[in-house]
Formats: C-alpha cells, sequence, structure tokens
C-alpha cells in the first residue's frame, strides 16, 4: 500500500484545457466567466446573488462592512473553527462571543440561548466537516431575540439542512474555495451568498475598489477580486461537485461500518445531509494513534489542535474564556484521508490500522 494523504484536490482534463483557454483569452479579473460562476453557484445554492472575492475571510469582511453594524456589537460563532472565521469580526470592530459544541461539533443552541446579551446582533454558526449546525433551533432562537444569522459554509458546499442547500438558509452565508475544500479553484478564493440585493451590491462594489462603474469611485473600498483561471476551475468542479460529494458520502459509510465500536464515529444530524468534508473519529491516544498511522504512510489532520478562544489573539484581546465540550474534544479529534478518489482498499488499510492500535 503507498501513501495515503489526508486530501486530494479534484483534477481533469476538462480543467486544463479552459485554464489554457482563459490564457488564450487575455481576460484575467472579474470577466465573463467570474460572472457565469456566480450565477451557477447562485442557482446550485437557491439563492439570488453569489459574489466571489478572493477568500473566504474577504467576503465575510466586506459582508460585514456591508451590513453597517455598530461597532461594540456581539457576534456568537463556536471555537471549534479555523481561525479565519473570528478575523473579519474583529476587524470590523465587533466583538465575538464564542459557544460550545453539541456532539456533532458544530454549536450548542442551549449554550447559545445562554450566551446571548442585550449586545448581541448576530449568530454565525459554522457547518463543521461538512455538516450543517441544528438550524432549526439556531433561527429559532434567532427570531426570538431578533439577531441575524451569517452560515459559515467554508466546508459545506453541497451540504443540505431539511431538504435545503447549507447557505441558503438566512440572510447570507460565507463559502470558500482554498485547496482543501469539496470544491477548489485550486488557491485562495471565497464568496457571499444572499438573497438581498443591496447587500450583493455594496460587497459588489466594497472588492474593487469601491467602484461601481468603471471610472467612478463612490467610497473607498478594497483590491478582494476574484480571477478568471480560478473562476473556471470552479466552474467545471461545480458541475459534478454532487457526484463529488456522493462519493465522500460513500467513502463515510464505509469508514462508519468498519469502525463502529472501534473508535467513536461522525454523528449524523437528523435533516442533515453531510457531504463530508472531513471524517473525524474521536479517540483516548488521539496523537499516539496518529504517529501509527504515519509510520504506515497514511495522512491525517486534527481540525482544530487549538480552539480560537485558546488563540494567543484572542486571549490578548478577550481574556481567558472556558468552553469544556471543545476543550475535551480538541484532544482527542482526529481527521482521516478523505477526498472523492479514495479507494475501498484504502478505506478498509485505513481501518485496519486503527484497529490494528486499538486492539478491537
Amino acid at each position: 500500500m503507498g501513501k495515503i494523504p489526508l486530501s486530494k484536490v479534484y483534477e481533469s482534463q476538462e480543467i486544463r484545457n479552459s485554464i489554457l483557454k482563459v490564457i488564450d483569452s487575455g481576460n484575467f479579473i472579474l470577466g465573463p466567466e467570474s460572472g457565469s460562476f456566480e450565477k451557477e453557484l447562485a442557482c446550485y445554492l437557491g439563492v439570488k446573488r453569489f459574489v466571489l472575492s478572493n477568500s473566504w475571510t474577504s467576503a465575510v469582511y466586506l459582508l460585514l462592512k456591508a451590513m453597517n453594524i455598530e461597532e461594540g456589537k456581539e457576534i456568537l460563532l463556536p471555537s471549534l473553527t479555523a481561525f479565519p472565521s473570528v478575523e473579519p469580526i474583529c476587524h470590523v470592530g465587533l466583538k465575538p462571543v464564542f459557544v460550545d459544541i453539541d456532539e456533532t461539533y458544530c454549536m450548542d443552541p442551549d449554550d447559545l440561548r445562554k450566551k446571548i446579551t442585550p449586545e448581541s446582533a448576530g449568530i454565525l454558526p459554522v457547518h463543521l466537516y461538512g455538516q450543517a449546525a441544528n438550524m432549526e433551533e439556531i433561527m429559532a432562537i434567532a427570531e426570538e431575540k431578533g439577531l441575524f444569522i451569517i452560515e459559515d459554509c467554508a466546508q459545506a458546499i453541497g451540504a443540505k439542512y431539511n431538504g435545503k442547500q447549507a447557505g441558503s438558509l438566512t440572510i447570507a452565508s460565507g463559502f470558500s474555495f482554498y485547496p482543501s475544500k469539496n470544491l477548489t479553484v485550486y488557491g485562495d478564493g471565497g464568496g457571499i451568498a444572499t438573497n438581498d440585493d443591496s447587500l450583493a451590491d455594496e460587497v459588489v462594489a466594497l472588492r474593487n475598489h469601491g467602484r461601481k462603474s468603471k471610472f467612478f469611485n463612490d467610497e473607498i473600498g478594497f483590491n478582494m477580486r476574484f480571477n478568471e483561471i480560478q473562476a473556471v476551475v470552479g466552474r467545471c468542479q461545480l458541475r459534478v461537485i454532487d457526484e463529488l460529494n456522493a462519493k465522500r458520502r460513500k467513502h463515510a459509510a464505509r469508514y462508519s461500518s468498519l469502525l463502529q465500536g472501534v473508535v467513536k464515529i461522525p454523528e449524523i444530524r437528523k435533516l442533515s445531509e453531510h457531504v463530508f468534508h472531513m471524517y473525524v473519529i474521536e479517540v483516548a491516544d488521539r496523537d499516539k494513534l496518529r504517529d501509527f498511522l504515519k509510520q504506515k504512510g497514511i495522512g491525517t489532520g486534527i481540525h482544530y489542535p487549538v480552539p480560537v478562544h485558546k488563540q494567543p489573539a484572542i486571549i490578548n484581546l478577550f481574556g481567558d474564556i472556558s468552553l469544556p465540550k471543545t476543550e475535551e474534544a480538541v484532544d482527542k479529534i482526529l481527521s482521516l484521508p478523505m477526498f472523492p478518489d479514495l479507494t475501498e482498499k484504502e478505506i478498509d488499510f485505513v481501518a485496519g490500522c486503527i484497529k490494528e492500535f486499538t486492539g478491537r
């Protein structure tokens, strides 16, 4: 058995050919391919608008700028997430308030309710590892308290909740197309989805130097644009994303059938259609198992070894915060190889090595 990586990007001859066509076109930034990609993403998600930017972080930063939220207001989010989830919140002068996790590693609605204060303005649930958070309860709490919700869909394109696409359930959502994601553009890239035309128009202007027409800058904006080469890569992958996600679900089912009773396997939420950006197990001797698997040529990951509220940058700004369930999980979680081209033979080998280590 050769080495098995943690993740692997999707490639095709169509993508290679499309990249060459962009080079021949001489049109590289926010051209027709970017426009078509935005329309196709909006159609796929079932929303009115999708606005591309150069990363999830940039896109959500622009979105929060466009929403013009009063400085100092609080945004509630989980801490078991990538650090970029919190950066736009801090950059626009808002205060992050961290919420503990439930059994699926997503935001715990019970803890969310406890953390809401008169200063709360919005909620940013993260659809972690490819599974939507408990949106039924989160949306009910938001409506009761008068809070907006921005879905963090960086890991969840194609995931569904109660039959609807993740990212289409609330006022807006943020997506990432980083190389490890289920849909990648071979570099940094991201965007926001929304049904609000005025928000989308403002993000469109802000990402391109505050321009609403070619020669007039109506406000001070940014250079956070998207490019044509990445747009064609994304368009090619969007055409097959459901097929790629179906393969991930099939791989996850095989992992679960082999590892049931051996380690803690992922829990699938009721009403949720998981797309398994990550297949994450829990095991007590996580670091020893990781070393053992590395010796066998198996790549693994920890998402995430240090929760956001324990990062020095956050402690320096907001002090010590305690999230018991999050802190317990980060010492046990381990991400196993997961990508569409993973083979049954490779999955069986990974599971066999885990059984050998645990003695079960």
